[in-house]
Formats: C-alpha cells, sequence, structure tokens
C-alpha cells in the first residue's frame, strides 16, 4: 500500500481525481454515518461481510480486533481464558461506553459454537455483532438497544474443536463436537444431580465459562447450537435421569416457556414445531420449544448451571439441522435468525429490577436475596446493590433480605408487557429483631425519568414495621395465626447415602440464600459426613447469634434420627419465610444439622432390625460412641476418622446446644455418661439442673417419650420418669460424644433415642416425623435460653476472644467466640458471673435468668497496666500500616482466618521425594524465579561433602533488619524422616509463588525473615529407603553419628570434635538472632518441646509448651493426642498432642536444648506422622495437614513483647539482658531490638546493661494480637558499691586531692635526693681507681645480703641501686 500511496501523491491528476471521488462518497452517504461512527478515521481496513465462508480461528480473531478498533466508542474485545490448545475464547462487549462499569445496564450475553462441529452460530453471532456495531446510529432500536444493556457476545466456546470439523459434515461423523481432550463441554459443567464428575484440568474452556458467569451475574443469555431446530429450556436433566420424556420443571417454568417462545415466534421455521431434519424427520416440538429434560436427559449443561449458580435465565437455540452446512447455507441462517436473536436480547427488559441501598448512609447493599413469593428460587444484588429479575407480566409480592437488616417486602408490585417495574430497597438495620420485616402494599407508579421503566420504592426506615414473630422470649409452642398451616413433608422413605445426597444437594441448590451444605470428613470408605447449614446468613458466624446442632445416625443401624433430620431440613426450608417459627429460629439460629455421622455403618444395616447389631459400628467395626476420649478412663481403640472429624469440626465453631439422635429406647439422656466406678448409678455434671431442664423440653413435646414407659415389649420393667434420664444411671458409657462435648467444648448436648426399633419399615416413618416435629423444634428453642453477651475491651469496644464465663458454684466454664460474643445456658436462678481474660481485670455481675427469653449481660474489661520501676513507654504511635498488620495478625488468629488464608492461596503442586540434586535444583531454581525476596546460603557441607542449605525468603534478604523477627525452619536431622524436607520445600515455594498475589502471605513475608534449612543430615538422606515405616537406615551421617546427639556447646562436654553438618548448625544458630525455630522430624505424631535432657525444671516451661501447641492445636490429628503409631509404642492420649521431649526420649546433646542454651532461641520439634519414610503418595495429605501448623507459627512469632532499649540520650544499647521470668535469658541486637515470645498472661520481665540502673517491668501477652512495642530508657546506674553516686563521688574527690598533695611532697623529697646522686656520680667517675677495691668488696656484701634476703621485699636504698647496676 506504501507505493502505491507514494505514486498518487506525485500525481496532481490521480490527487484531484481521488478527491473528487471521496467527495461525492461522503455526500452521498450523508451526515447520518458520520454520526453513527464518531470516530476518528479508522487505522484498519474494514472487510466487507459476504455472508458466504466460515471464519477459522485466525480469521475470527483478525475480525473481531478489526470490528474492535473501528467501534471503539461502543465495543471492546476481551478473553474470558483459552482452550486447551491455547485459543483465546473471545468475547466482544457492546454497549455505550463499553470500558466502564455499567450497573444501570442489565446484562446479557450470547454463547455459540460450543460444540465445535456446530458452527451455525459461530457465524451467525459474528453478522449480530457487525449489525449491531454497524446500525447504531442509525437503526433507534438498536442504538436504544446497545445504549441501555450491556451485550457480551462469544462466537467461539470451542475453537479448538471447530478446527477439526469438516465443513459439509451435517452429522457430525469427522469430529469436532468435543474439546481437544475429546469431552463434551455441554456435560461438564456441575450438576444439580450429579456434582461435579469432570476433572477441571481437562475443561479449561468450562472453568473459564463458569468463573465467567459467577463475576459477571449475567441476567439473560442465550447457548446456540445445531443439529436440529427448537428453542430448549430447563431443566436439561432430572433426579431420576430417565433418558426421554420427563418434564423437569424449573421454579421459573412459565417465564422460561415464555423466552423460548420469543425465540421461536420470530424464526419462521421454528416456530411451526417441524424442523424436518433428515435424520429424524418425525420430530415435531409445539410451538418449537422443549423442556430439555423432556427431549432428552442432559445431564451437567450450561443452562442449568447458569440458572443454578449464575444468577442467569438462559436457553439453548437449535439453528440449523445440518450441523456444519456449506458456507452457503450462512447467508439464509442469518436471515431466519436475526430478528429472534435481537428480539430475545430485549427480553432482558422485562420483570423488575432497581437497587437495594442501606438506609442510614445510602451505601449499596451486595448479596441482597431478592425473593419473589410463590417462585422458589432468588436471585441475589450485584456488587452496586443492583437486581434485575425477570418475570412475565402479572403481580408479585416482592421481598428483599439481608444479614442484619430488616427485611422489606413490597406487595402487589405490578409488572406490565414489554417494561421494567423499577423496584428499589432501602434496608435499615435490625435494631432490636433481627426477625424483624417491613410489608408495603403499593402500586407501580411511572419514572418520571424514563417512561419505559415504571417505579417503586421501599424504605423501611419510614414505612410502618410488622414483626414476623413476637420477640417474647417465650420456649413454648408459639401461637399459630389463623391462615395457611406449615408445609410437610411429603415423600417419606430410607434414604441410603447416595439418595441422601441428592437431596442436601437439591435443597442447598434451591434455597441458596438460607442453606449451606459442607462436608467436615470422610467416613473410612470415603463417604462424606455431610453437615447442612440452615440460617438467614448460613456461611458464617454472626455475633450474637448462637450455634446449634444435630447429629444422627451416629450408629449406623439406628436410623430413625437420620430420616427426620432430612424432613427437618424440608421443612425449615419451605416453611422459612411463611410460618413464623420457622423464620424465627432461622433468622435468628444458626442450625447445622448432620444426617448421617456413621454413612458406612447403614450401607450394611437392614431394614426391620429391632435390636440388632448389624451397621451399628463403622467399618473398622469401632463403635463411634466408646471412641472418645473419655474423663474417667483411657480409650486405647484408635481414635476414627468419623470420630476426628466431628472433634475438629466442634473445635472449629462455638456450639452452644447439640442432641445426638440415637434408637433403641425412647428417652432424653444427658450427662455424664459414666463415672470413675465404672458402675450403672447417677454421675452428676456441675450444670445437671440445665440439662434436665433441655432435655424436659424435648420429652413433653413427645406424649409417648414423656409417659416414662418407652418399650414395654422390650424391656418391661424399664422406667424413666418424664422420659428422660442421667445417662450412667441407665448404664454406663465411657468414651461418648455427649460428654466430650461438654467437657471440652461450650457445647451441652444429649442424647435422644427416637424409638424402640433401630430400623423401622419405611412405611412407618410418618409415624416418627408426627411424634417428633414439635420436639425438634422446641429443642432448637432452648438454645435461647440463659445469659448472653459480649466481652469487649472498654477502651475502643473490640470484643475480646477467648475470655472466660464462669458462674459462681457452677464448676463449668465457657470461652467468648472471635468476636466476643457468648452463650451460657442456665436453669431459672439468680447467678453471680464473672467474665476474666488474659491481660485483663476479671469483672463480676449478677444476673437473673427468668423462665422465658435469655438476659443480656455484656461485660467491659479494663487492660491491666503495666508497672515499671524505670523509664518505659510504649513505643510510636502505630502508622496505619502497622495497624494494618496488626489487624491481620489478630484475623489469621481467630476462627477461621487461617483456613480463609488455605482456601485463598491454593496453588498446583506435584509431590514427590526430592533427592540431594533436586533439592539442590529446587532451591536454587526458588533464587532465580523469585530474586527479589530469596537468597540461597550455604552453612557448611556434610562429611561426604554435600552443601547443607539455607535460603532466606523476605523483602530484603541481603539486608540485616534487627526491628524484624526472625523464623528458622529446619528438617532433616535424620535422613530417614524425610517428610519434613518435603514439606519446608512446598512452604518454601509455596510463601513465594503467593508473594505479590495474596496479600496476607505478602505482608507476612514483608515483616518477618525467614530461614528454611531443609535438610541438615544430606549424606543420610541419600541411604533411606522409601516406604520403611521403621527402619533406622540412614538416620545418621556418613560417619555414623545420630546428629540429633551432637550439639554440645561447652568444650568438657565433648569427646569429639562436632560432625561437619552440627557445626554448620551451631554456627548458625549462634550467629543469628532467631526469635522461634521448628524442627520437623517423623515417627511419631506430636509437638515436643524443650528440653530433650533430662532436667528436674525447665524455665519458661508455660511458653515452650504453650508454642508447641500453638502447632498441635492447628493440625487437624495431632492436637487430639491419639497418636495411634504402633511402630514405636506411641499409643494412647497425650493431651493436646504436646509434651516435653525429655518425656519422649530422654538425649544429651540436641539440637533444641543447644538453640535455646546458646542461641537464645526456642525451638519445638514436631513429628509429622508415625512413619518415618511414607510412600509419595502420602506426601500431598502430609502437606495438607501440616500447612495451616506452618503457617500459624509464621503468625506466631509476631507476639510476645518486643521492643528497643536505649539510653536517656536515644543511643541504642546493644547486647542488653532481658531476662523474662527472672529465668531466661535474650539479648539486644543491633539497634538496641530484642523480641521475646511468650505464653498470654502477664509477665516480669527484667532489663540489665553495664553501667545502667536495673529495669523491671510487668507485660500482658494475648493469644491474638501482635506484639505491642515498648521503649525501655536506661537510667546511668546511681549507686557505686551501694552507696550514692553524690557521696560516692565528692570521697573520691576528697581522696584524689590528699593523694596529689602526697604526691608532690614525695616529688619535692626525691627530686633534693636525685641532686645528691649526681653528685656522687661525678666524684666517682674522678676517683674511679681510688674506690675500684672498696666498691668491689661492698659489692660483694650486697650480693651476700641478697642471698641471705631472698623472699624479702626489695625496698633497697638509693644507694644499694647504684652498686647492683653497678656490678
Amino acid at each position: 500500500m506504501v507505493h502505491v500511496w507514494e505514486h498518487l501523491s506525485t500525481t496532481p491528476k490521480l490527487r484531484v481525481s481521488l478527491f473528487a471521488f471521496l467527495f461525492s462518497l461522503v455526500v452521498s452517504l450523508g451526515d447520518a454515518r458520520i454520526r453513527r461512527h464518531a470516530r476518528d478515521s479508522p487505522s484498519t481496513e474494514e472487510t466487507v461481510e459476504t455472508y458466504s465462508k466460515y471464519y477459522n480461528y485466525v480469521e475470527l480473531t483478525g475480525r473481531l480486533r478489526s470490528l474492535a478498533q473501528t467501534y471503539a466508542h461502543i465495543a471492546a474485545l476481551s478473553s474470558i481464558g483459552q482452550s486447551v490448545q491455547g485459543r483465546e475464547l473471545w468475547v466482544m462487549r457492546i454497549t455505550k461506553d463499553p470500558n466502564t462499569d455499567a450497573p444501570e445496564k442489565p446484562k446479557f450475553k450470547y454463547v455459540g459454537n460450543m460444540h465445535g462441529d456446530e458452527t451455525v452460530s459461530r457465524q451467525v453471532l459474528v453478522y449480530l455483532v457487525e449489525y449491531l456495531l454497524t446500525k447504531y446510529g442509525e437503526e433507534p432500536r438498536i442504538s436504544g438497544l446497545v445504549n441501555t444493556t450491556d451485550i457480551y457476545i462469544m462466537p467461539s466456546m470451542n475453537p479448538d474443536g471447530f478446527e477439526k470439523s469438516k465443513e459439509g459434515d451435517c452429522l457430525g461423523k469427522n469430529g469436532g463436537r468435543n474439546n481437544a481432550n475429546d469431552i463434551d463441554l455441554n456435560r461438564s459443567f456441575p450438576d444439580q444431580f450429579d456434582g461435579t464428575i469432570v476433572e477441571p484440568e481437562s475443561i479449561p474452556e468450562v472453568v473459564a465459562m463458569t468463573r465467567w458467569i459467577n463475576e459477571k451475574k449475567f441476567v439473560l443469555s442465550g447457548n446456540l447450537h445445531g443439529g436440529t431446530v427448537v428453542a430448549s429450556y430447563p431443566f436439561d436433566d432430572s433426579a431420576s435421569h430417565e433418558q426421554q420424556g420427563h418434564y423437569s420443571q424449573s421454579a421459573d417454568d412459565s417465564l422460561f416457556r415464555f423466552l423460548a417462545l420469543v425465540y421461536s415466534k420470530n424464526h419462521s421455521v421454528m416456530k411451526t414445531g417441524q424442523p424436518d431434519c433428515p435424520d429424524a424427520m418425525d420430530e415435531t416440538f409445539d410451538d418449537g420449544i422443549t423442556n430439555g429434560a423432556q427431549w432428552y436427559d442432559v445431564p451437567g449443561g450450561m443452562q442449568d448451571y447458569n440458572y443454578l449458580y449464575g444468577n442467569c435465565l438462559e436457553i439453548t437455540m437449535e439453528l440449523s439441522c445440518c450441523k456444519h452446512p456449506p458456507s452457503a447455507e450462512l447467508n439464509k441462517e442469518w436471515d431466519l435468525n436475526r430478528e429472534s436473536l435481537i428480539a430475545y436480547i430485549e427480553q432482558v427488559h422485562i420483570g423488575v429490577r432497581g437497587y437495594v441501598k442501606e438506609a442510614v448512609n445510602g451505601a449499596a447493599l451486595a448479596n441482597v436475596s431478592i425473593v419473589v413469593e410463590g417462585i422458589r428460587h432468588n436471585l441475589t444484588t450485584a456488587d452496586h446493590g443492583e437486581f434485575y429479575r425477570l418475570l412475565i407480566p402479572g403481580t408479585y409480592n416482592i421481598t428483599a433480605v439481608a444479614t442484619g437488616y430488616t427485611s422489606m417486602t413490597v406487595q402487589d408490585v405490578q409488572v406490565i408487557e414489554g417494561k421494567a417495574t423499577e423496584l428499589n430497597f432501602t434496608l435499615a438495620p435490625a435494631v432490636s429483631q433481627a426477625a424483624a420485616s417491613t410489608t408495603m402494599t403499593t402500586s407501580s407508579m411511572p419514572s418520571t425519568e424514563d417512561p419505559n421503566i415504571s417505579t417503586t420504592t421501599a424504605n423501611s426506615a419510614t414505612s410502618t414495621q410488622t414483626w414476623i414473630y413476637p420477640s417474647t422470649g417465650n420456649n413454648h409452642s408459639p401461637t399459630v395465626p389463623n391462615g395457611p398451616q406449615p408445609i410437610q413433608p411429603q415423600a417419606f422413605r430410607h434414604h441410603n447415602y447416595a439418595d441422601m445426597e441428592l437431596f442436601l444437594r437439591k435443597y442447598s441448590i434451591e434455597f441458596p440464600s438460607i442453606v449451606q451444605l459442607h462436608s467436615i470428613g470422610r467416613s473410612v470408605e470415603n463417604h462424606e459426613l455431610y453437615v447442612m447449614i440452615i440460617s438467614d446468613n448460613p456461611t458464617v458466624h454472626e455475633h450474637g447469634e448462637p450455634e446449634f446442632k444435630y447429629v444422627a445416625n451416629m450408629h449406623g443401624n439406628e436410623v430413625v434420627g437420620r430420616e427426620l433430620m432430612l424432613n427437618l431440613i424440608e421443612y425449615l426450608c419451605r416453611n422459612y419465610g411463611t410460618d413464623p417459627e420457622v423464620t424465627k429460629l432461622v433468622n435468628n439460629t444458626r442450625i447445622h444439622i448432620m444426617p448421617s455421622m456413621n454413612p458406612d455403618g447403614y450401607e450394611v444395616a437392614t431394614e426391620g432390625e429391632v435390636k440388632g447389631y448389624k451397621g451399628r459400628n463403622n467399618s473398622n467395626n469401632y463403635d463411634l460412641n466408646r471412641n472418645f476420649p473419655d474423663q474417667f478412663v483411657t480409650i486405647t481403640e484408635p481414635r476414627q476418622p468419623e470420630t476426628i472429624a466431628v472433634m475438629n469440626w466442634l473445635k472449629s465453631i462455638p456450639f452452644v446446644l447439640s442432641a445426638n439422635l440415637h434408637g433403641g429406647s425412647l428417652v432424653v439422656n444427658y450427662p455424664y455418661d459414666d463415672d470413675k466406678k465404672g458402675m450403672s448409678e447417677y454421675s452428676q455434671c456441675p450444670d445437671d439442673k440445665v440439662f434436665q431442664q433441655v432435655s424436659r423440653a424435648y420429652s413433653q413435646e413427645n406424649p409417648f417419650m414423656h409417659n416414662g414407659h418407652p418399650c414395654e415389649d422390650l424391656y418391661p420393667g424399664e422406667y424413666f420418669q418424664d422420659g428422660i434420664t442421667n445417662g450412667a444411671n441407665w448404664y454406663n458409657v465411657p468414651g461418648g460424644m455427649q460428654d466430650w462435648n461438654y467437657l471440652n467444648t461450650n457445647c451441652f448436648e444429649v442424647t435422644i433415642e427416637l424409638g424402640c426399633t433401630k430400623y423401622p419399615m419405611a412405611k412407618e416413618l410418618p409415624k416418627y416425623w408426627e411424634q417428633n416435629r414439635r420436639s425438634l423444634l422446641q429443642f432448637i428453642h432452648q438454645v435461647h435460653n440463659g445469659v448472653k453477651g459480649t466481652v469487649s475491651d472498654i477502651r475502643d469496644g473490640t470484643g475480646i476472644p477467648n475470655a472466660t464465663i464462669s458462674v459462681e458454684e457452677i464448676d463449668h466454664t465457657i470461652t467468648t467466640a472471635r468476636t466476643g460474643d457468648y452463650w451460657r445456658l442456665l436453669a431459672p436462678g439468680t447467678y453471680s458471673l464473672t467474665a476474666s481474660a488474659d491481660g485483663y481485670k476479671p469483672v463480676r455481675t449478677y444476673a437473673t435468668v427468668s423462665v422465658d427469653g435469655v438476659e443480656l449481660v455484656d461485660f467491659r474489661l479494663t487492660r491491666l497496666h503495666s508497672e515499671t520501676n524505670g523509664r518505659t513507654s510504649e513505643g510510636p504511635q502505630p502508622t496505619p500500616s502497622e495497624k494494618q498488620f496488626q489487624t491481620l495478625i489478630k484475623d489469621l488468629s481467630l476462627g477461621q482466618g487461617l483456613e480463609q488464608l488455605i482456601k485463598s492461596t491454593a496453588t498446583e503442586s506435584s509431590f514427590r521425594y526430592r533427592g540431594y540434586k533436586e533439592l539442590s535444583a529446587f532451591v536454587r531454581g526458588l533464587t532465580l524465579n523469585f530474586p527479589k525476596i530469596t537468597s540461597l546460603h550455604s552453612l557448611g557441607q556434610s562429611v561426604e561433602f554435600r552443601t547443607v542449605w539455607a535460603l532466606e525468603i523476605s523483602n530484603r534478604p541481603l539486608e540485616s533488619e534487627p526491628s524484624k523477627p526472625k523464623m528458622r525452619f529446619v528438617a532433616g536431622i535424620h535422613g530417614n524422616a524425610p517428610v519434613g524436607s518435603e514439606l519446608l520445600l512446598e512452604f518454601a515455594a509455596f510463601l513465594c509463588i503467593n508473594y505479590g498475589k495474596n496479600p496476607a502471605i505478602t505482608r507476612l513475608i514483608n515483616e518477618t525473615r525467614i530461614v528454611i534449612v531443609p535438610s541438615i543430615n544430606p549424606d543420610g538422606r541419600e541411604l533411606a529407603i522409601e516406604k520403611q515405616c521403621t527402619s533406622t537406615q540412614g538416620s545418621s551421617n556418613a560417619h555414623g553419628k545420630d546428629l540429633d546427639t551432637d550439639f554440645f556447646g561447652n568444650a568438657s562436654q565433648r569427646v569429639v570434635e562436632a560432625q561437619p553438618e552440627t557445626r554448620a548448625m551451631m554456627d548458625l544458630i549462634i550467629d543469628k538472632g532467631y526469635t522461634l525455630s521448628v524442627a520437623l522430624d517423623g515417627g511419631s505424631l506430636v509437638a515436643t518441646y524443650p528440653y530433650d535432657k533430662p532436667v528436674q525444671t525447665v524455665e519458661n516451661e508455660g511458653t515452650l509448651k504453650y508454642l508447641a501447641s500453638v502447632y498441635a492445636n492447628n493440625h487437624p490429628k495431632m492436637h487430639l493426642g491419639d497418636t495411634g503409631c504402633s511402630n514405636n509404642g506411641q499409643i494412647g492420649n497425650i493431651p493436646d498432642g504436646v509434651m516435653r521431649a525429655a518425656e519422649r526420649q530422654s538425649h544429651m546433646g540436641s539440637m533444641k536444648d543447644f538453640s535455646m542454651d546458646f542461641g537464645h532461641c526456642p525451638e519445638i520439634t514436631v513429628y509429622t506422622g508415625c512413619c518415618f519414610y511414607p510412600p509419595a503418595e502420602q506426601l500431598a495429605a502430609l502437606w495438607a495437614e501440616n500447612k495451616k501448623a506452618l503457617l500459624s507459627m509464621l503468625v506466631e512469632v509476631h507476639k510476645g513483647v518486643r521492643g528497643i532499649v536505649r539510653d536517656r540520650s536515644g543511643k541504642p544499647i546493644v547486647g542488653a539482658i532481658i531476662v523474662l521470668n527472672g529465668g531466661v535469658r535474650v539479648f539486644t541486637a543491633e539497634g538496641g531490638y530484642f523480641h521475646a515470645l511468650l505464653a498470654p498472661g502477664n509477665h516480669n520481665i527484667e532489663a540489665v546493661a553495664d553501667g545502667y540502673q536495673q529495669h523491671r517491668q510487668t507485660v500482658v501477652v494475648s493469644s491474638y494480637e501482635a506484639a505491642s512495642s515498648i521503649i525501655i530508657e536506661f537510667d546511668m546506674d546511681n549507686n557505686i558499691f551501694g552507696l550514692p553516686r553524690e557521696f560516692v563521688v565528692a570521697s573520691a574527690a576528697a581522696s584524689m586531692t590528699a593523694l596529689v598533695v602526697t604526691a608532690c611532697i614525695i616529688w619535692c623529697v626525691c627530686a633534693a635526693k636525685s641532686n645528691r646522686q649526681k653528685d656522687g656520680f661525678h666524684r666517682l667517675r674522678q676517683h674511679r681507681d681510688d674506690y675500684e677495691d672498696e666498691i668491689r668488696l661492698t659489692s660483694m656484701g650486697s650480693k651476700k645480703a641478697l642471698l641471705a634476703h631472698e623472699f624479702q621485699d626489695d625496698s633497697e636504698s638509693d644507694e644499694e641501686t647504684l652498686y647492683a647496676n653497678k656490678i
């Protein structure tokens, strides 16, 4: 082109002709076209569309880029991801100002070519893109649509498949339907009935699509296919998966039919319902539309996913009988579909639209549920509070529901054809009652801003409020108002595991605003242990809202509880929002329901069994209700996975009340379940009155139970007064779950026996529901008894977690949750309550608990002030950045902070064991890939000259930063236990990869100096053998020395020279000021703290034990204390999974002890598993178990006490000694900095430095707060030899004066003598010969005198000295 333009520019006649041509062309187009483009001259020449060829991937990319560049004011091209073969998944966004967010415009999308060989959709959507762009500004209909709609068009979701498909292949015989991994993309989405069945790695197109759907919150969508001519709508499959003929109706079935008809009636072939496809001539569709599942079953389809998970209504349009027709057919297909495509987009503007805002400050409220009465499908507001609820014309009652706000219902909302009714909600915070709601009766009014939209605004701050349920606190059955009765469960049957799983998934999908389904673990046979949470905000613990749980089917053959829990789930979900009692319970309680704790046992149990044991135990044949740690009896059976999962679950959530549902009798059984004697006698717990009260609350609603004669045919002599009993008084049950709940958590649990027959026939199940329905609800009400409140800091009102609430004369305490809220169940009466917390003064008050309702008692605690005898000040006020870091440490220390961090930092890992060479390459690779935050050092070499590496991770790895804590992670001291090495390598990669991506990880690295030594004993590691759980081969170094017995600081203790590996580590420990060290080893499952050597007492043992417990408590198994390591005899309970190292295996010369004594750094040793060298397949599970614990230590190193020691002038004092609680010492580093870790509580510290006064101070340490900085300023020591400095100085001055005078006198005398001596010397020189004989004689006499007095003081006269020198 360049040479052409050059030629034209040099030819005047041609220039004139060209100008005339261009001028006439512009005039012929007119002003409208100029206005339509409203742009500069395009830099890319447009291609005229011929509608006669298919675009391959390169041509499609070029065409879309050209259009986006030409129409940049209304078009923007982007990719949402890539296909298997790396092709971009292009999306063209078409709207006015396409590069800005547009919450006022509903989002619409078309997706084509999902099946790569169904190609008409691909071309038709390209034509649609061009049509919308070129007609904008020219046709009012198109201009209005683009101005008011956020349109996204994806011509090809499967570009790889298209490249494989062949033109003219109508039946898809040449392939291309599936993606490059040969997977059908329209069978690969999460399904409501089958879950996720395809590995995400094989379907990047689906992964990208689901992410895009969830991010954008589209309102309406069309999925374009080929193979026939019809519009198909949800659902695409059913629970039964009948291949054809099963109408699977969605909640919005009428709306879907309407939308499908819009497309069909505008398509001249489709609307006939007779596509006349050669391969299915007899196939017809009424009005050209069909329910997807009725046509044929499609599990894993995209349209159902959009509806169930994406806020979006989508239908599927089949455009042509031939999947890949000849290109000559494309123009005809465009003409057939053009009007349908546009008319369908216009439907995004029907129904109701609006915003939800906060009444106080007008802020937008996201994730507010928009509930339409009579349609059991809710959607939620987007980021700006906007919502678009498509509805067919009619009158609706619409409710906005948000956690913490008064729900708002607007009645009689009029929806008219073709126009959206604007309905704005303003929600006021729920002040007194969480169950409050507002109801408005209104008619729609035309908006003055837009004649096409009618407007209604509902304001909860000004509307008349109608309480859904009165807040009387009455725990008796509420009075049911006249009107509709609660909906009862309709289907009663026994649910096997698969059936139960589908049931739970169904309800979690159908009621997402009040339901969350999750698994707390797995059974022996890998069945999920499902828990359904039901609440108005089910995903989080809400401040002040009690947590309640039901657990059923602990004994697999006791099945009534399992079915009742499924009935209860259905009852609560279907009656929420309509039944006052259910609504109140769900709004004010977080209800957790576990239908089956023993799914394995259930699968082998037999229907009709009355008293049998088949299926009672789990798959390992252990009774789960004898498997919990017991207060009186040591449980020797190995802890089962179901038990471990439940224990971890209970530790993670602040449950208040619980019931464990069993079968075989008809009674409520309460703690204790056993006693010291092991006899059947009453074993009373401190809260016996409370347990009797909640037990009666259940039994009195079940007349058969309350009668007290449960199973007269089976046990004729058995009687329980009021239908309740003390557990041990009935029969002794050691290792029971209910006692463990009470003794180890805040939770009060009872055991409910639901019937005499363990596994009744299915036909009897309705009877059990009727007998227990009221009891189940009434028992949930009991969680709202007693006292509740918040324990907070009086300074700023922040809640204090882990504060203790004690009740006088009741020997049982509970603790506050993460935000300081608590619930304490109590029987009616007046009580003295005390709230206490580490670092605070306890507060005591009185409260009277009534028969009905809960008493609100808040505590505001005052911090203990530090007491000091010197100049101490708090450090400078923290900067906003420092405050942010303090908040981060608190968030990660409480609740689910670390779990959420782990979930947000998932990384792909490939676990295997790495030998020395690969380990070295790995750590070098980290420094090459992350040079700004890593530094690799050699500490030395092993016996066989392998390098002992140390990797530092920090934002300034080459700089000395004494103000930051320094953390050491080491592993591989025993070469036959390489798990620790692999965990540390993965930990290092985890930190590096997430740096700069995850804010929490980034900040932790920025604020910490982390040193990782992955393998201390590389020689031994090379000798060890995989899958050898007990072998000691490789344990020692190449000299056969156990390195953990080679660390001696005193030469007197060392018999031989230290091993080179030991020397390398000793130099690291001594030369560097570490705050904390964690060593990983194997062969057990426990965390140990110093010392390994046998000592009578351990200084600062409380802190050392606490540090070990931090690791153990963040490990899913270790903290349970049941290791079950048969290979080393470690079977049974180790309290909290923590022990002093010497109690495990006492020995001298350990690295841990050396770190304490000579490095002044606490070190804990973590044994990661019973097997020294487990199979590589287990590494992923071991990483999952230890990841949270490793991160917790990185958080813990920032706690304790830290500060600066300086003198009055501000000069830092290096080498000052900080004495902790009179024992352990740390030293100030460069800049006067120090940092010491301490257990939560009050501690005494002393600061000592030569020449300065000793300083004492009391500090308070929190378990969840970052160390606050203190400044210690030393004064000069005013005492000398125990006397005041002034007295000593005056005395010294007087003494010095006397000494000076004396010295002067002596000098004068000496001077006179010196003159005489000089005269004598002169005479000697003159008369040497005369005196020679005399001198000789005198000198001989002097020698004799010296010999005679050789031990006397040599205080000779000046003359004698003279003669001696002469001789």
